[in-house]
């Protein structure tokens, strides 16, 4: 491997054997040097979770070939962390890339996302990172149409550098009978789930629930992810961990705390 290609680490929230991972770790050995760490089963809705109450164990695995990949039985965050502090210690990591999960995070599921939070724990440890997500949540779902995208990207990424502290939420649209439009550099939609839940009786009579809802779109805008999905073009939404109001401050300063 040619000691100026980038080294790229690769994870996700669907866990190490998912489809989608498989195809952005092939997507990246094209760009540079590939390390995968990886859930070791799948970690959705986890969103920027640590472990801090129970060991996390990491184990080599030899599912790609060329690649070195571990899977990690902690939270896709965890797995970002002992990533750079353990599997590649000492050694710079030049961009963190996080996928192709299976199923969309525009909009507000970037809270709840494990796929974006890994991403994200990339750009509070200073590196250069992507989320990539198809909205299509079968695990049989058709990547083919997204690979270009992923790689283009990628290499824009690595060219130009991301500001300090942001990664990128990049979303795909399911594959179409038309291709994909073009990429639309945009922000996150106004909208929410709204939650149902199932209540049920074990047979010990005991009472559970099953969470279920509905996506609502509050957004009437053109310029932000759900639009851009809707529409047929590949979103993407420089994303930050900041969740600082800071047009509130003087309205709260008002008060007299």
């Amino acid at each position: 491997m040619s000691k100026n290609k980038p080294l790229i680490l690769v994870t996700n929230d669907d866990g190490i054997t998912s489809p989608g991972i498989r195809v952005l770790v092939e997507t990246m050995q094209e760009i540079g040097e590939v390390v995968v760490v990886a859930p070791d089963s799948p970690q959705s809705g986890m969103g920027h979770a640590i472990t801090i109450g129970e060991v996390i164990r990491v184990n080599e695995e030899h599912l790609f070939e060329g690649v070195k990949a571990f899977s990690c039985s902690g939270t896709p965050a965890d797995c970002v962390k002992i990533a750079k502090s353990e599997v590649l210690k000492g050694r710079k990591l030049d961009l963190v890339v996080s996928g192709i999960n299976h199923g969309a995070n525009t909009s507000i599921s970037v809270l709840y996302s494990g796929t974006m939070s890994a991403a994200i724990e990339g750009a509070v440890e200073g590196i250069p990172a992507i989320g990539f997500s198809l909205c299509e949540y079968g695990w049989d779902a058709d990547f083919s149409h997204v690979k270009k995208y992923v790689q283009i990207i990628t290499e824009k990424v690595l060219e130009n550098g991301l500001p300090k502290e942001i990664a990128l939420n990049v979303n795909f649209p399911m594959k179409q009978d038309e291709p994909i439009k073009g990429i639309k550099v945009c922000r996150q939609a106004r909208a929410r789930w709204q939650e149902e839940f199932d209540k049920r009786n074990d047979p010990m009579g005991r009472t559970y629930y099953w969470m279920a809802g509905q996506f609502k779109n509050l957004d009437k805008g053109v310029d932000n992810d759900v639009w851009a999905i809707d529409n047929n073009y590949v979103a993407v939404v420089p994303t930050q961990f900041d969740l600082s109001a800071y047009h509130a401050v003087n309205i709260i300063n008002e008060w007299g705390l």
